[in-house]
């Protein structure tokens, strides 16, 4: 699984990966196109996807961990549409991660990690073993 340079900018559709940083802002690629853009901190947010977490009522599960389950249970339990109701997202999310904490998990972010798990599985990040990192 490939999540080390992957990025998720604010006002932009889709994920990034990082190819450069300035100290204005940040140098990005567009995985599928392969076009590169600068972003300006000014005006956009990074979130690198490696930093991401799941709360969980114990801890944090990370987003690699999940993307790891979703893998192994996609033939069983495939990812819902991000256009499905709230009951029926998080209906899904507690069969992937079954102690999400309910109170702070909500269904936008779930509609986040299905829209990334798709993105990424699409362009072949998600089949990379640990070895190739």
């Amino acid at each position: 699984m490939k999540l080390k340079n992957v990025v998720a900018v604010s006002g932009h559709p889709g994920l990034m990966t990082l190819v450069s940083s300035r100290n204005n802002g940040l140098i990005l690629k567009d995985p599928v196109s392969g076009k590169t853009s600068f972003f300006s901190v000014r005006t956009h947010q990074f979130t690198p996807l490696e930093t991401v977490g799941i709360y969980t009522m114990t801890d944090t599960v990370d987003l690699k961990d999940v993307f790891k389950i979703m893998m192994e249970k996609m033939a069983d339990n495939p990812p819902v549409s991000v256009k499905a109701s709230g009951p029926e997202l998080m209906t899904y999310f507690s069969g992937i991660v079954p102690d999400y904490d309910k109170d702070r998990v909500y269904p936008g972010d779930v509609k986040k990690v299905i829209k990334w798990f798709n993105n990424l599985n699409e362009i072949g990040y998600l089949t990379a073993s640990d070895e190739e990192e």
